[in-house]
C-alpha cells in the first residue's frame, strides 16, 4: 500500500504539471483513491461529477482496478445529467479501448486494468488525459441543466 499512495502522490504532482490542468481542475487525492474534477462540478464533497481511481486491498488481491467517470447524488438533476451527458459523449466513451458505458446508478463509464506498478503511473495519466477531453460536454450539460432549473 505504502507504494501505492507513493504512485498517487506522484500522479498527482504529474497531473498539477500538465498542460492542460490550469485554475478550475482540482484533485481529492486520499492515498490510494483519487478524484479528478472541475471546481463547477459540485464535487466539493466529492459527491458530484468526477474521474475516479483507487488501489486498495481488494483490487491489490485481484491484481484489477478501475478507473472511471461518477455522476453522485451531488450532481444537480443526476439523471437528467447522465442522459444528457451519454447522449453527447456515449459513441466517443464506447470507442474507447477497453472502457464501457454504464449508464445506471451513478457510473457513466468505466475501464478497468491489470494492476502492474511498473508504468503504472504513466497508465494512469494516459487514462485520465483520456477522460479529461469530456470536460466541455460535462461543463455543456450542467450549463444547460442550470439554465432549465
Amino acid at each position: 500500500m505504502k507504494k501505492i499512495k507513493g504512485v498517487f502522490r506522484s500522479l498527482e504532482s504529474t497531473l498539477r504539471r500538465s498542460s492542460w490542468f490550469g485554475d478550475d481542475w482540482e484533485i481529492y487525492n486520499r492515498g490510494e483513491y483519487l478524484q479528478l474534477y472541475k471546481g463547477n462540478w459540485y464535487n466539493g464533497n466529492q459527491g458530484g461529477v468526477h474521474f475516479e481511481t483507487y488501489i486498495e486491498a481488494p483490487q491489490i488481491k485481484n491484481k484489477v482496478f478501475p478507473i472511471c467517470m461518477h455522476a453522485e447524488e451531488d450532481c444537480p438533476s443526476q439523471a437528467e445529467f447522465m442522459t444528457q451527458f451519454l447522449a453527447l459523449a456515449g459513441d466517443r466513451i464506447s470507442s474507447w479501448k477497453g472502457y464501457r458505458v454504464v449508464g445506471k446508478g451513478y457510473s457513466i463509464c468505466e475501464r478497468t486494468l491489470p494492476l502492474n506498478l511498473k508504468s503504472l503511473e504513466q497508465r494512469l495519466v494516459e487514462e485520465l488525459g483520456k477522460l479529461r477531453t469530456l470536460a466541455d460536454d460535462v461543463d455543456r450539460v450542467l450549463e444547460r441543466l442550470g439554465k432549465e432549473a
